[in-house]
């Protein structure tokens, strides 16, 4: 888990670790020593961009169930979003064999589930029969295998879990962080009779759902809200032994719109922002910091990158057969300016990008991955190559049998930098002759569209949750859930998609971290060469919050505020604010 500049930002980590460590210990305006610690109770108000599909994380990838479920479950480890650390939650400790095949995790003692019921290994082996269960189809299980391989898990005692994995993996327990260990005894029936997908849905009561987070869900109102009280039974405690969370409620309100979040954030109605500040935000927001109502943290740039990709698979209808073509991969890449995308979107605060892997990935960032620069006349040679030329004189292009060269990019609504740069793709487009539609769409429905293969084109964004590229292989593997161009693929549809599947696989399966960078190195570069899937821009993320919020360590990693939300807690009235 690395960043740019390595040493800096590993000794920035220790002391932004230190410096909430001691925030812990002392609490606003305090001396450390003093056993007072932050406030406990309190209520703190944050943002959902879209609607929860479901409460059930191994049933929807989407961002909304993923805080949902940090916010309610609890994993057997955690990545710790600052320092890259795997760190302990479910398990206490753990042992490693000489082999690196069998991982023996020791759980804690005395935990119990938000409804009473005891945890035991025997919920984790039952969540890891659910992940691989066909049935479920869950979106995490690709990201949860070794060299394509599902793990193995035993149970020898109620308080052991031993993990069998099929071959060394590289990042080790970290692929844990996102899989929450969910009650057996409130799901097993679900699993039995092939109903499990469809449990936790949006209509289960909030008293319905059972967790060991630090929350439990109290109202669920459609479009407007979801309110998490605090759960009295969750098993964690701060260095000083006071339970946590500090907070007794959190509200996310179900925001779709950025301008609508920072008009509330501004009148003081919310404190915590689901996404980063747009740069046009930024000269208000260093206002309100300055007369102490708002607080920014710079976090770093981004790893989840926005992108651009076309779709690629098989069933795709062939009366465009020029939107399938590589060579029309590169006249569009060539055609957009990205130094522009970052001058005018982002008012120069981001870095003009050609692939996934962005400056904050540290280590596994390749500054001299081959681009395909700004070169418009190269991109209509491009475009001729493919058969599309301005047959009738009009400056926008046609194909062989007279038709329009046009297509429609679907995007997630609400994201005001997003609309902001597929508009920019689309007048750079339209200056090469290129018809572009653009459709934005509630991301429910856009990943609706996605997973149904009904589009020509989307910009959107791939959520990465680790620097490590081997916990990306739904991403990069042909069979990934994620391999956003043509997903979940029986076997490569090309042969350079299955050179990337072999680079993947010994990445992840090498201990040596030479090796892996090498190899990842490889598959970067021949990603590049082909480009189903097309990058402009990595933002550099400021993150605004109210002056009352502390403890929130703002990450690149998603969810980048309520990944600790058991630390966060409200400024006394009258104490210091800031963090």
């Amino acid at each position: 888990m690395q960043r740019h500049f390595r040493s800096f930002f590993v000794v920035l980590g220790i002391l932004a670790s230190t410096f909430v460590i001691w925030w812990v210990a002392t609490g606003p305006g305090g001396d450390p020593g003093l056993p007072s610690g932050p406030a406990p109770g309190g209520r703190l108000v944050g943002t959902l961009r879209s609607e929860p599909a479901s409460f059930n994380r191994l049933a929807s990838p989407h961002l909304a169930a993923d805080v949902f479920t940090r916010l309610t479950q609890a994993s057997l480890v955690r990545l710790n979003r600052i320092t890259g650390q795997v760190e302990p939650r479910l398990a206490r400790d753990w042992e490693v064999s000489a082999d690196g095949l069998s991982w023996t995790l020791h759980l804690l003692e005395g935990v119990t589930f938000s409804d009473g019921q005891p945890f035991t290994s025997a919920d984790v082996a039952f969540t890891f029969e659910a992940l691989y269960d066909a049935q479920v189809a869950s979106e995490l299980a690709s990201s949860l295998r070794v060299d394509g391989r599902p793990l193995r898990i035993e149970a020898p005692d109620p308080l052991t879990v031993v993990l069998h994995l099929p071959a060394p993996y590289g990042p080790g327990l970290s692929l844990l962080d996102p899989l929450p260990i969910l009650p057996r005894h409130a799901l097993a029936q679900t699993l039995e009779n092939g109903t499990f997908r469809d449990a936790w849905n949006v209509q289960t009561p909030p008293s319905g759902i059972i967790g060991l987070g630090p929350f439990v869900l109290t109202e669920y109102a459609p479009g407007e809200r979801l309110v998490f009280a605090r759960n009295p039974r969750f098993w964690k405690h701060d260095d000083a032994g006071r339970p946590l969370p500090y907070l007794d409620e959190l509200e996310l309100q179900i925001v779709a719109d950025q301008n609508t979040e920072m008009l509330r954030l501004e009148a003081g109605e919310i404190d915590l922002t689901q996404d980063e500040i747009r740069a046009e935000d930024h000269a208000a927001m260093r206002q309100l910091e300055a007369r102490g109502r708002v607080q920014l943290t710079d976090a770093g740039v981004t790893i989840s990158p926005h992108a651009l990709w076309f779709n690629l698979s098989s069933g795709t209808s062939t009366d465009r057969p020029w939107l399938r073509e590589e060579a029309f991969r590169r006249a569009v890449s060539h055609a957009v300016d990205r130094q522009a995308v970052v001058d005018t979107v982002f008012l120069g605060a981001a870095q003009a990008i050609h692939g996934p892997v962005t400056p904050g990935h540290g280590d596994w960032f390749l500054p001299d991955l081959p681009r395909a620069g700004f070169d418009p006349d190269r991109a209509r040679t491009l475009l001729g190559s493919v058969g599309l030329s301005d047959r009738d004189g009009d400056g926008l292009l046609e194909d062989h049998a007279g038709r329009a060269a046009r297509f429609t990019i679907l995007t997630g609504r609400g994201n005001a930098t997003r609309d902001r740069t597929v508009a920019m793709i689309q007048e750079h487009l339209r200056r090469v002759g290129l018809g572009v539609d653009v459709a934005a769409l509630e991301v429910g429905a856009m990943v609706q569209r996605w997973s149904a293969g009904d589009y020509d084109a989307m910009y959107f964004y791939v959520l990465v949750d680790s620097f490590d590229p081997a916990r990306s292989m739904d991403f990069w593997l042909s069979s990934g859930s994620f391999h956003f161009w043509n997903p979940n693929q029986p076997y490569p549809a090309t042969e350079w998609e299955a050179r990337i599947d072999d680079l993947m696989r010994r990445q992840s399966t090498t201990i040596d971290a030479a090796e892996r960078r090498r190899l990842f190195a490889e598959a970067q570069r021949a990603l590049a060469e082909h480009q189903p899937i097309l990058y402009f821009a990595a933002p550099e993320l400021t993150y605004a919050m109210s002056a009352r919020v502390a403890g929130a360590m703002p990450s690149v990693l998603q969810p980048a505020v309520l990944w600790n939300a058991e630390v966060l807690s409200v400024v006394p009235a009258g104490a210091p604010t800031g963090r």
